[in-house]
């Protein structure tokens, strides 16, 4: 055992030095200074192992760090008028059970786990149940300072703040005996990257709960928590009996990696991809023009994932502005808390419009089924039809993003009216031009990073280390706008101003810049 888990982190850290000094050779300011050699030179592998470490210890902490403060210490604030404590394990305990059917770590198909078990033919046993208890050990170390850190000041209590990460273990070994004793009886495995409709509902009944049942005033009470997190202890120890004693672990991962190995096949991954997005109906075109034409081909045969996927969001932000609605009709009393939510939480719906945007799955459909070709022509990468190009997808990426973030932004002022409305009438539009604006902010900031660092190689893999950290920049700082509380009207008028003048920059920038950096990457 002890051997497998050395080599099992031999293998991980090679990996991931190895990309790490791969990410060093692409950044721009770096890229000409670093020699060709870079894989061959000690000091920097000395380097990019101490980078490794480094980031192995941080990511024991900084997901759960984030999980708790944004999903659970977050959340408890907007119902100040609940019991914190009692919200807390509400909310946390919920999360929980959802977290043990989507995170498993035993059912996740990884590249390190194919090069291990499938190229390097590892101890297929050994491997998976020693990595198995190292992410669960993993767990446990993470959790149990940030468990007493965030608990305590929730109220939560020091003794229940103390066995919630052993308790979250035990479901999760749980789940996964149950998931293997399903897999002796059906042969199918449940792999956690392609869930089915049974397992979504498993998982969002919680999630509806964790967030929709404290609205109305119901929280699970202290006693039933403890109950619940004493309970996951002997179903902890029945399911590690289970995992410890499964003897078909090669053709579980035999069936979960199978796939992973045409995955890492990019260019086969692409065509796997658009085969699903365009639509095979041989009766579409278009009566445009030009690059006009070609756009409007694209649009039309990739409805799936743009306009009927914009559609469905848009359906679900009604359908919750409306239940929103019932519940002022049915529960009165919630409305003064929502109101002061309308009205101090704004920052919230950054990452709600970052989450629904297209942008991500319209500039990758745009390279894979598009792009992917035509750049490899001169006329396509000339300076007046990038420019031109780009100007048409733009206007298109905006039209699909703003049908739900008009719904949205619509049903937010009736919201606001329904809940006691405000003194200053001004908080009505800027909650309506504030979520318009971040939509088109939103869609021009993807397509800029796609025209400006053009990630792909021809192969379709993913090139640049600088579009990576963008899109992570990206995301963190709308995690970190969460944590903000302003008044609407200054945190909606800063959106604003700051997405016009985005958009003026991101443009310029495309004008000046696109025409020598649109290209395919080698």
């Amino acid at each position: 055992m002890r051997n497998t888990l050395k080599l099992s982190f031999a293998l991980k850290n090679t990996y991931r030095v190895n990309s790490i000094l791969y990410a060093l050779k692409q950044i721009p300011l770096l890229k000409r200074a670093l020699p060709e050699s870079l894989y061959g030179v000690r000091g920097f592998k000395v380097f990019a192992n101490f980078l490794s470490a480094l980031w192995e210890l941080i990511s024991l902490f900084l997901g759960k760090l984030l999980y708790l403060a944004l999903m659970v210490a977050g959340a408890c604030k907007l119902y100040e008028t609940l019991p914190q404590g009692q919200l807390y394990w509400h909310i946390l305990l919920c999360l929980t059970v959802a977290g043990a059917f989507l995170n498993t770590h035993l059912f996740n198909p990884t590249r390190d786990k194919y090069y291990a078990m499938i190229l390097l033919r590892m101890d297929v046993r050994q491997y998976t149940l020693v990595n198995y208890g190292y992410a669960l050990c993993k767990g446990i170390v993470g959790f149990l300072p940030l468990s007493l850190w965030f608990g305590l000041r929730c109220g939560a209590g020091l003794w229940l703040c103390c066995l919630f990460p052993f308790s979250a273990a035990g479901l999760k070994l749980g789940v996964a005996a149950f998931s293997l004793w399903d897999y002796e009886q059906r042969g199918k495995v449940a792999n956690e990257n392609n869930i089915n409709k049974t397992h979504w509902l498993i998982i969002g009944l919680p999630l509806f709960a964790a967030y929709g049942l404290p609205a109305t005033g119901l929280v699970l009470p202290t006693d039933g928590a403890a109950a619940f997190l004493l309970a996951c202890l002997p179903i902890g120890a029945v399911g590690l009996w289970k995992v410890l004693r499964f003897g078909g672990y090669r053709a579980v991962n035999q069936q979960l990696l199978a796939r992973l190995n045409n995955q890492m096949d990019t260019t086969a991954l692409a065509q796997q991809l658009s085969q699903k997005n365009i639509s095979a109906d041989a009766g579409i075109t278009s009566r445009k023009k030009g690059f006009e034409y070609l756009n409007d081909l694209f649009v039309k045969r990739h409805r799936k994932i743009l306009w009927q996927a914009s559609k469905r969001v848009a359906g679900v932000c009604l359908l919750l502005v409306l239940g929103v609605l019932l519940l002022f009709y049915w529960k009165p009393e919630v409305k003064p808390a929502v109101n002061g939510a309308l009205l101090s939480y704004l920052p919230y719906f950054v990452f709600i419009l970052y989450t629904i945007n297209r942008g991500s799955s319209f500039t990758k459909a745009l390279f894979l089924n598009c792009d992917h070709s035509l750049l490899a022509y001169t006329f396509y990468r000339q300076k007046d039809a990038v420019l031109k190009l780009f100007c048409i997808r733009l206007r298109e990426i905006v039209k699909v993003n703003l049908l739900p973030a008009a719904v949205l932004g619509a049903g937010l002022p009736v919201l606001l009216y329904a809940s006691g409305g405000t003194d200053d009438p001004w908080n009505y539009a800027v909650l309506l031009c504030s979520i318009l604006s971040l939509s088109v902010f939103f869609s021009i900031h993807y397509l800029t990073a796609y025209y400006l660092l053009q990630p792909y190689s021809a192969g379709t893999e993913m090139k640049s280390v600088a579009y990576q950290l963008v899109m992570s920049a990206t995301y963190f700082v709308c995690l970190f706008l969460m944590q903000l509380k302003l008044p609407t009207a200054w945190f909606g008028g800063l959106c604003i101003a700051f997405c016009v003048l985005y958009s003026g920059a991101a443009c310029l920038l495309v004008y000046r810049l696109a025409p020598r950096t649109f290209r395919l990457r080698v």
